[in-house]
């Protein structure tokens, strides 16, 4: 790892990775063992290094064979974590920064000689599809860890650990010493998600340890494995180095007995992060502590001008129906004009375009080679239930019903193709809330302005971690950008091919703005390192 070059790239943020996305960049056999690897944990309990528990649960299930994977993790109780966790921190704090970056970017490499056994332990618990199982939850979760620890470092040596502070008295100089420390806060606790549990969980995790924290991590049960492979992996390197393995631990719990809120309310847990649903991230954000939430919104699409309309709709369709809109950047609402949008071959009517919305999502799902890797799988058997229970709701702005998407591969799994519910503006009570999963709404609104302010109350309102936005008149932009901006939306523009909303690229992008209801904290900014430590300056006569 050369620390001066991701710190140059972090603050360029110009496109670069330190780890590539791209399965064929790693030995040839590395799948076949990965999975091997896989394979073999099914039905076993995975024990860490310094496991002595005697119960193991565990509650896993693939979204694509819908049986239970058998895994089971050690189960500890709240006082023994919390008391495990507070005696780690009273030696990890000690340890200076060059050392814990060493052991955190050695627990990286490690991490990457299983990816592919990552990949597969996320799409047997999350649904996603290979590809994105790899890329989001190895290659992409390990680059935003380097840059937290990138970010960490030029925030944690901005001030000189020791100074001679010299001033003048007129007869005499008064001379003293002073050293400025980072006195970190203390146990953490990261609570993840079931359909990103290594992506969203690790920036959170790697910027509580370079801190000098120790970290309890509470994933969600039904997504244990993968992130348990980051902390397997890490104390293995903590071992390595002589440092206490409980630095991090994994708490499991169940279903019907959560761990969460105790964990929360422990007064020895000092900071959380937190990544789910607006209900408990509301619950957290409540509590007396330093906090980092992601949570749910609804994200916008304002289409108002485009030069052709085909690849527009394609990259729509696309962005919508990915992981079967189980993403937290997904597209929910698209906004356009009653009197239609203008083209460089003329205007669209509202209907032409809502059709070639509709046309290329059905286009991409029906497409044997496309349509089931796009997909995915449905995580929770629950997200397919609140998807029918809206079209039942609302059955007459139901334009695309349910198609047939086979899985060629796992006949068995959980697909749900993208619903589209055409609404009027006036409906504010049907798509002004969030419907995680495959539906999308399209939304006739008077005018373009209009359709800006309503993706702007949405975002007050509602939160909205993105906005896209298809104009090609320079001053619309300006204000589309600017309505958007004020309510701490990031808008990106006239996406087409390759270039999509949902994606959010580590050295570059920054993760969720922290600024409205979506969540109050930002991958990877200042301040996500910044609150997790106190400057504190001690001063010596000399």
């Amino acid at each position: 790892m050369n620390l001066s070059e991701l710190i140059k790239s972090n603050s360029e943020r110009k496109y670069f990775a330190v780890y590539p996305e791209n399965p064929k960049a790693y030995d040839e056999a590395a799948q076949a063992a990965g999975l091997a690897a896989f394979q073999a944990r099914f039905n076993t309990n995975y024990s860490f290094i310094d496991d002595n528990a005697t119960n193991f649960i565990g509650e896993e299930v693939s979204p694509y064979l819908q049986t239970g994977i058998g895994v089971k993790y050690a189960q500890y109780d709240v006082p023994t974590l919390v008391h495990n966790a507070s005696a780690a921190f009273n030696i990890w704090k000690k340890a200076d920064l060059d050392l814990r970056i060493k052991v955190l970017a050695n627990s990286l490499e490690r991490v990457k000689e299983r990816f592919f056994e990552m990949a597969y332990s996320t799409m047997h618990t999350t649904g996603q599809s290979f590809l994105m199982s790899f890329q989001a939850s190895g290659p992409h979760a390990c680059d935003r860890a380097l840059e937290v620890l990138a970010t960490a470092y030029q925030q944690m040596t901005v001030y000189p650990s020791n100074v001679v502070w010299t001033k003048n008295m007129g007869k005499f100089d008064l001379s003293l010493n002073k050293n400025f420390k980072a006195i970190p806060k203390g146990v953490s606790l990261a609570i993840g998600c079931s359909t990103f549990p290594t992506w969203n969980s690790v920036p959170g995790i790697y910027a509580s340890l370079v801190t000098g924290n120790t970290v309890i991590v509470k994933p969600h049960p039904k997504a244990v494995y993968p992130i348990a492979i980051f902390i397997d992996e890490l104390k293995q390197e903590l071992k390595a180095n002589g440092l206490p393995t409980t630095v991090i631990q994994l708490a499991i719990d169940s279903s019907d007995q959560p761990l969460a809120k105790v964990l929360a309310e422990n007064e020895q847990v000092k900071m959380i992060d937190y990544t789910g649903g607006n209900l408990m991230g509301d619950y957290i954000e409540s509590l007396n502590k330093t906090c980092f939430t992601e949570k749910s919104g609804i994200n916008s699409v304002i289409l108002e001008s485009v030069k052709t309309i085909d690849p527009v709709a394609q990259n729509i369709a696309f962005s919508a129906s990915l992981y079967s809109g189980q993403m937290c950047t997904a597209p929910q609402n698209i906004y356009v004009p009653a009197d239609g949008i203008t083209t460089e071959e003329g205007t669209l009517s509202f209907d032409e375009v809502k059709d070639k919305i509709i046309a290329s999502v059905s286009g991409l799902l029906l497409n044997p080679k496309a349509g089931a890797p796009t997909l995915g799988a449905i995580q929770n058997d629950a997200t397919s239930k609140r998807i029918e229970e809206v079209k039942g709701k609302y059955p007459s702005q139901v334009q695309l019903n349910d198609l047939k998407i086979d899985n060629a591969e796992f006949e068995n799994a959980r697909i749900k193709s993208v619903n589209v519910l055409v609404v009027d503006a006036k409906d504010e009570s049907i798509y002004l809330k969030e419907y995680f999963g495959p539906l999308i709404c399209i939304v006739k609104t008077e005018s373009k302005d209009q359709s800006i302010a309503l993706a702007k109350h949405s975002a007050e309102k509602n939160g909205a971690i993105t906005c896209l936005a298809f104009c090609t008149d320079a001053k619309r932009m300006e204000l589309i950008e600017e309505e958007m901006n004020s309510v701490f939306t990031p808008v990106s523009f006239n996406f087409t091919g390759a270039a999509f909303v949902n994606q959010h690229a580590a050295w570059s992008d920054l993760h969720v703005s922290g600024g409205n209801p979506s969540g109050n904290a930002s991958f990877t900014n200042a301040d996500f390192i910044n609150k997790r430590y106190i400057w504190i300056g001690n001063r010596y006569m000399l």
